[in-house]
C-alpha cells in the first residue's frame, strides 16, 4: 500500500473513526422505519450500509497494518468494533441535524476546494485525476464517499468554530485564576549550578580530580554526563530548594556551600554527581502575572471551549436519542429490544 493511500483515508475518515467522542445511543423510535440499504436512521438522515461497510473495511486494514488480528464476525470483540463505528456514524448524523438548526452549512464549492487541496498535496501533477482514482479503487472508496466525508469534516469544523466563538475569557477571569493558583507561581530559593551525572563512583572521582586540576567542567559534562536534560548545556541548570533529590539538595543549599565550591562525588538514586556551584542562593520569588497572563488566558480558553463543545455534543445526543432506529442486527445491546425493521 502506498504512503498516499495510507494518509488519504486517515484524513477522510478523521471525523468518523478516531476523533469521535464516545456517545451512548438511545433507544429507537418505533414510528420510524429504516430505509433499504441503511443500517440505521437518525431523524430523517439514514446511515448507509455502504458507509458502515467501508469503515469496517478501513478498520480491518488498520488492524492488519499494526500486526493485529481483526475480530471475527459474531465475537464480542467484533460487536465492540461495530458499535464504535455505528456510534460514530450516528453522532455524525446528529451533528448534521443540529448544524442545520444552527444554520451551519457546507457548500459544494467548499468541499471541492478541500478535495482539490488534498489532491495537490498527495497527488501533485495529477491533472487527469488518474492517480487519485487509482488510490480510491485501492482504498475501496468512491469519489462520492470522499466528498461526503470531507463535507462531514468541514461541517464539524464549522460547528466547533461557532461553539468556540461564544466562549470568552476576560482579564478578570485571568486575574481570578492567577490569584486562586498563586501557589503554582511561587518558586522557592534557587541556585545556578553545573553537574555531571555518571554511573560509578570511580568515574566521578576521576572527573572530580580532572576539574580540580583545571579541566573545563562544561566540556566534561557535555562529554560524560548521563543527564540528557542538562548535558548539552554543560550541565548547567537552576536548582530549586526541595525539588532535587535529598543529597543533591543538601549540598547545593547548605549554608556552608559557597559560590565556586565543587562537590566531592555525591551518590543519589540516579548515580554519582559532581556539582559546581555557580551563584549565590537567590531568595524565593513569585512569577508576575504579566509573565503568565497569555498562558493562563490560553489555558482557560481551551478548558472552556472543550466544556462548551462537550455540552453542545451532549445536548445534540439528548435531543435526537429518541429519533434513532436500527436495521435488524445493528442495534446495540441496550436498544435491541426496540429495534425496528
Amino acid at each position: 500500500m502506498s504512503s498516499s493511500l495510507r494518509k488519504l483515508p486517515s484524513l477522510l475518515l478523521l471525523a468518523l473513526v478516531t476523533a469521535l467522542l464516545a456517545v451512548a445511543c438511545g433507544s429507537s423510535n418505533d414510528a420510524q422505519s429504516v430505509p433499504p440499504g441503511a443500517v440505521a436512521i437518525v431523524g430523517d438522515k439514514p446511515i448507509q450500509k455502504s458507509d458502515f461497510d467501508q469503515l469496517i473495511k478501513q478498520t480491518e486494514q488498520n488492524f492488519t497494518a499494526q500486526g493485529q488480528e481483526f475480530p471475527k464476525v459474531g465475537t464480542p470483540e467484533y460487536e465492540t468494533v461495530k458499535k464504535t463505528i455505528l456510534d460514530g456514524l450516528i453522532q455524525q448524523a446528529e451533528w448534521e441535524l443540529a448544524g442545520e438548526e444552527m444554520g451551519v452549512k457546507v457548500s459544494d464549492e467548499e468541499v471541492e476546494k478541500q478535495l482539490d487541496a488534498l489532491k495537490k498535496q498527495y497527488f501533485p501533477g495529477d491533472t487527469n485525476d488518474e492517480k487519485y482514482k487509482a488510490e480510491l479503487v485501492k482504498a475501496g472508496l468512491t469519489d462520492r464517499q470522499v466528498r461526503d466525508r470531507l463535507e462531514a469534516k468541514l461541517l464539524s469544523d464549522k460547528i466547533k468554530k461557532a461553539v468556540y466563538a461564544k466562549v470568552k475569557v476576560s482579564d478578570a477571569d485571568v486575574q481570578t485564576y492567577y490569584t486562586t493558583h498563586l501557589a503554582d507561581y511561587k518558586q522557592p530559593e534557587s541556585r545556578d549550578v553545573r553537574h555531571i551525572l555518571v554511573k560509578t563512583k570511580a568515574q566521578a572521582e576521576k572527573l572530580y580530580n580532572q576539574i580540580k586540576g583545571g579541566a573545563n567542567f562544561a566540556k566534561l559534562a557535555q562529554k560524560y554526563s548521563q543527564d540528557t536534560g542538562t548535558a548539552a548545556q554543560g550541565g548547567k541548570y537552576t536548582a530549586y530548594k526541595g525539588k532535587s533529590v535529598a543529597p543533591f539538595d543538601k549540598f547545593v543549599f547548605d549554608p556552608k556551600t559557597k559560590t565556586g565550591d565543587l562537590s566531592h562525588p555525591i551518590k543519589t538514586e540516579f548515580g554519582w554527581h559532581v556539582i559546581l556551584v555557580l551563584s549565590d542562593v537567590k531568595p524565593p520569588s513569585t512569577t508576575p502575572l504579566n509573565d503568565v497572563k497569555a498562558q493562563i488566558h490560553t489555558t482557560l480558553l481551551e478548558q472552556r471551549q472543550k466544556a462548551a463543545l462537550d455540552k453542545w455534543t451532549k445536548d445534540a445526543t439528548e435531543k435526537y436519542k429518541d429519533e434513532i432506529a436500527y436495521a435488524p442486527g445493528y442495534a446495540p445491546a441496550q436498544a435491541a429490544g426496540t429495534t425496528t425493521g
